[in-house]
């Protein structure tokens, strides 16, 4: 499992994608018709790593016969990558990018990006079926890998050394997958090892119930994952842990109605007191080789693995990257992509984060093109009005173009440390104990200093400042929306958007919007699941 090598391991499980490991209430049930006992696939010691690095897998394919492929009964594999839909229920439904293809996937992308979206979405009911398989491979690989099933098949000193941190990480993937579901759904059923295989229905758990079982579940196992940065890139450690942990108490008046930001501030220092840095550009987050170049070593905490020959997917930096090619640049070669004539654009309101005089021309975070373009877009499939950007690319550090024009080397990066600086920065503004507003403006300035910007004194460090900081640095990383929920300005009409709530202009989003629908199929699947109020 070195480098993007991870999942090469994915394709050996995908005849087995655990004969028994999912369950009516998951809508998620595997398609291959090879049946791979689990005594047979087990008999090898190595197999642990092999069922473990399906699990990881998960993150970036959808079946085992190329990207068209998905292992998941009825769903599609467009709607149900797990990076790119998180992506697009993140920040295509926000204030930052605009697709032009508004009838892909059957019109579900345009109600995303319109916030007009219903119980009936392919992309929502993807993403929860996606996020309900890792549970799924989680638990299975957990009931397979106990002390007993071990010492039955001999394997006690094979593993002795690596399957209390295998177990550490598939916990940490489902605890994973549940704080992304208690994020955007507010709910999910609640499955674990322990409970009985077939046709068991998981009870509903509710915001609650999830904050508490994936708090309990990190601590639990903190102390059995590998130090900060002494992992294989692409698996978690123990800073992995500690950012989840920091994400959930961060955002825990909104998901408990309770204030943890101290909590929030102490995970913080964790992760900034456990050896990272900010890479030394900005754009070496976003690059093919950022498994490998700088940002790898330094400043990624977390990043899910694409690799234009091993894992082609239409994942997030796949569909970002290619969508990123202008109908007027002619940037394909610059990009190191096939592009998909001018797909993506953003929003006016994110540009003028950048162009309204708040940051220099100089900050190296902007990389919007305007040449040529206008920043209104009237008419959302003109792909000629609105402006572009070019974050991520599919060329290396030393500008080598990535291994295939389609399907991208370049790794979604999901946490990494100036995200840890902001966090740090916002909890403390917030009143948290346990920081110092000293070392929040002297993190802030670093990001600032990294990206050519100016900066910043106390007096500058705001909740109005942070909610934009954090839309310059962080964007299109799947950040935007639970921000924006988090500061009190994705629904209601006191920061609109143009195509918010699918006008042109913007308009007040109602509340219950500020999660979305359980989906159709799977409540139909699950009795035990219910709808959200408002829809």
């Amino acid at each position: 499992m070195k480098t993007k090598k991870i999942y090469n391991f994915y394709f050996l499980l995908g005849v087995l994608l655990f004969f028994n490991g999912c369950t009516d209430d998951l809508n998620v049930i595997p398609k291959d018709d090879d049946e791979f006992l689990a005594e047979e696939f087990y008999s090898n010691s190595g197999a642990y790593k092999q069922a473990l690095a399906g699990i990881y897998g998960n993150l970036s394919l959808t079946g085992t016969s190329g990207s068209g492929s998905s292992n998941l009964q009825g769903i599609d594999a467009g709607t149900s990558q797990y990076t790119r839909v998180l992506w697009y229920l993140q920040d295509l439904a926000s204030d930052e990018p605009i697709w032009s293809y508004e009838n892909d996937e059957g019109g579900a992308v345009k109600a995303i990006q319109r916030n007009t979206w219903s119980s009936s979405n392919s992309i929502v009911l993807g993403f929860y079926s996606r996020a309900m398989f890792t549970v799924a491979l989680t638990n299975e690989f957990l009931r397979q890998s106990t002390d007993e099933n071990i010492e039955a098949r001999g394997h006690t000193n094979a593993v002795a050394g690596d399957i209390v941190a295998y177990r550490a990480e598939a916990r940490l993937l489902r605890a994973l997958a549940y704080y992304h579901m208690m994020d955007l759904l507010g709910k999910a059923a609640f499955v674990t090892e322990n409970d009985p295989v077939g046709t068991y229905q998981g009870p509903q758990y509710e915001r609650p119930e999830l904050f508490n079982f994936i708090e309990s579940e990190l601590l639990a196992i903190e102390n059995d994952l590998v130090a900060p940065r002494s992992n294989e890139y692409g698996r978690a450690d123990r800073a992995v842990a500690w950012m989840i942990l920091a994400k959930i108490y961060l955002n825990a008046d909104v998901f408990i109605k309770e204030d943890k930001n101290t909590e929030c501030i102490t995970y913080c220092n964790n992760i900034i007191n456990s050896g990272y840095d900010l890479a030394s550009d900005y754009g070496l987050n976003f690059l093919a080789d950022n498994d490998s170049n700088e940002a790898a070593d330094k400043e990624i905490i977390f990043g899910v693995v694409n690799d234009g020959v091993t894992t082609q997917n239409y994942g997030a930096t796949t569909v970002i990257i290619n969508g990123e090619v202008g109908s007027l640049e002619n940037n394909a070669v610059d990009l190191g992509a096939e592009g998909w004539g001018g797909a993506l654009r953003i929003r006016k309101q994110f540009a003028q984060k950048f162009l309204n005089g708040d940051v220099p021309m100089t900050d190296t975070r902007n990389t919007i093109l305007t040449e040529g373009r206008d920043i209104e877009i009237v008419d959302v499939g003109d792909r000629d009005t609105g402006y572009i950007i070019t974050k991520y690319k599919n060329i290396t550090s030393s500008g080598s173009p990535g291994s295939d024009p389609t399907f991208v080397d370049t790794d979604f990066p999901m946490f990494r440390l100036a995200d840890v600086y902001l966090m740090y920065a916002e909890a403390v503004v917030r009143g948290g104990g346990n920081g110092n507003m000293s070392d929040a403006v002297r993190y802030v300035n670093k990001i600032r200093e990294r990206a050519k910007s100016t900066a910043i004194g106390e007096a500058n460090l705001s909740l109005d400042f942070l909610i934009d900081e954090r839309s310059r640095e962080l964007y299109w990383e799947g950040h935007r929306r639970q921000d924006l929920i988090r500061f009190g300005r994705f629904t209601g009409g006191n920061y609109n958007w143009v195509w918010k709530g699918g006008s042109a202009n913007g308009i007040a989003l109602s509340s219950h919007l500020k999660v979305y629908p359980m989906p159709d199929n799977s409540m139909a699947a699950n009795p035990n699941l219910t709808q959200n109020p408002g829809y």
